[in-house]
């Protein structure tokens, strides 16, 4: 139907071309052809726009959720596709292929996943040949794959980034009579400050165009309420705030379930493995618990590594040599006899400074400290997060408005954390009470030091355990309640 519904466009958009040639053509020989060539533009334009906005009875119940980005790598929107599937909308989900998405997500009969390229510009002259290029190309690629779609009630499309789907939206939703949602994540042009520097001419284009073509959505969606009063006081845009809010994957995780992941992490992760297996002993055994083979019973054992766990993608917005510079500090302090455990510290995620980091992390020479970088399928994650001691969160926002997601799935998991300070960081981490706040390698080294001390007593005596007390105790909002406050009435409005 909708294939069918594009090549009827595509020819009717041809015929306009041609009448509008022929009509410049014409239009020389006399006023009478003229008029005949305007008429017949006009009723083609007409007739383009019916066949665009043709709507059925199942239009309100159809909506497009986009990013222009890795599906998988963008949780916020899959739990945004699977909200709107829980309410029995159809949702198309348009973007980049690469890392598999939830499982949840694939197998939801409602939810149909529409991959476009990541194209790329002229590889020739100068570099912003190649972005224009690039642009352009995106742009039409992603306007024909709206337009090949049934006609949706809303297109919810994430920014960043921004370039250049906001425009192409918005201009797909004026031709269908859809409305349009900007989920704002952060600000895409300062983004591309930490490369470029805020005084560079292809950031204060960004800058302008978040800010002109952003006024034309229907509605807006953010992460904070800085954000909220930054985009209503700079921008005029009024926007609801939507806190990322953990979904119910996310949970502590049973020691059964530990045991279970730490035996399938063991065969690819040598950090996991146990060291000094016996003959004989049938015990089934990781660095952190054992199973009994008498009874099956599992137990974390004493002398278990404490398990330190951060999530990264690897940007400029996340400088990891801070964690690095406070293990070889943790490093010293075992050194010196401090009643600490070993560590071994899990970063998680994928992107482009990952390669840099490890080459940083192989030249390290710990005896106590042990690091790994692992990607997790995304029905691993919240188990790991779930299993772990202690969370760490290096996300320093470009903007200094956005929240870091992976600090509210560690909440989720009632996982304490340790996260570098920033602007709005007191909307999500309460320093002393669900967590601690630093500002630099030092800071930071001291923290681990004080939360670890005496491990694994301290999950039950110490800050440790106190803090995750506090987030037993806080309960909170989980995300189907919170979007079902704030995003279902936007799209059931008249």
């Amino acid at each position: 139907m909708a294939d069918a519904g594009a090549s009827m466009t595509l020819a009717t958009i041809s015929l306009i071309g041609f009448a509008l040639l022929a009509g410049f053509y014409l239009t020389t020989l006399n006023a009478l052809w003229t008029l005949i060539s305007v008429t017949v533009t006009a009723v083609l334009v007409s007739q383009l726009l019916q066949k665009l906005r043709r709507r059925d009875a199942l239009t309100e119940r159809r909506v497009c959720v986009l990013v222009l980005g890795d599906i998988g790598r963008s949780p916020r929107m899959q739990y945004h596709a699977l909200s709107l599937s829980k309410h029995g909308y159809s949702v198309t989900f348009v973007g980049f292929p690469g890392t598999k998405p939830h499982q949840d997500v694939i197998g939801d009969e409602r939810i149909t996943i529409i991959p476009i390229t990541e194209l790329k510009g002229l590889q020739v002259g100068p570099r912003v040949v190649s972005y224009v290029t690039k642009v352009i190309l995106q742009s039409l690629q992603l306007l024909l794959v709206l337009l090949k779609t049934d006609v949706q009630s809303h297109i919810l499309m994430q920014n960043p980034p921004g370039l250049p789907s906001i425009v192409v939206t918005w201009l797909v939703c004026g031709l269908r009579g859809s409305r349009f949602i900007i989920d704002w994540h952060n600000y895409g042009y300062t983004i591309m400050a930490l490369s470029h520097g805020p005084d560079h001419p292809i950031v204060r284009l960004a800058q302008w165009y978040e800010q002109l073509f952003g006024r034309l959505s229907s509605h807006n969606l953010c992460v904070t309420n800085a954000m909220k009063e930054d985009l209503q006081n700079n921008w005029n845009i009024r926007a609801t705030t939507l806190y990322d809010k953990p979904p119910a994957i996310f949970k502590e995780t049973s020691v059964d379930l530990k045991h279970q992941l730490f035996m399938r992490l063991a065969k690819t992760i040598p950090q996991f493995r146990f060291c000094g297996e016996r003959p004989g002993d049938e015990t089934e055994r990781t660095a952190f618990s054992c199973r009994d083979p008498s009874d099956f019973s599992v137990t974390l054992t004493s002398g278990r590594p404490a398990l330190l766990i951060s999530s990264t993608s690897w940007t400029e917005d996340e400088d990891f040599s801070i964690l690095l510079k406070a293990l070889e500090d943790y490093e010293g302090f075992v050194e010196a006899g401090a009643s600490l455990p070993s560590l071994v510290c899990v970063i998680t995620g994928k992107g482009p400074q990952k390669d840099h980091y490890r080459k940083l992390i192989d030249t390290l020479r710990f005896e106590h400290v042990k690091i790994c970088t692992p990607w997790l399928e995304a029905e691993d994650y919240p188990v790991l997060l779930g299993s772990a001691d202690l969370g760490v969160c290096l996300h320093k926002s470009s903007s200094g408005l956005d929240l870091p997601m992976k600090v509210v799935d560690m909440f989720g998991c009632c996982l304490p954390v340790c996260a570098i300070h920033f602007y709005c960081l007191h909307e999500l981490v309460k320093h002393e009470e669900n967590g601690l706040i630093f500002k630099d390698s030092e800071e930071l080294s001291g923290q681990l030091k004080s939360l670890l001390w005496d491990f694994p007593d301290c999950e039950d005596e110490g800050k440790l355990g106190q803090f995750r007390r506090n987030l037993r105790a806080s309960g909170g909002q989980r995300w189907d309640q919170n979007w079902d406050q704030n995003v279902l009435p936007l799209l059931t409005a008249p």
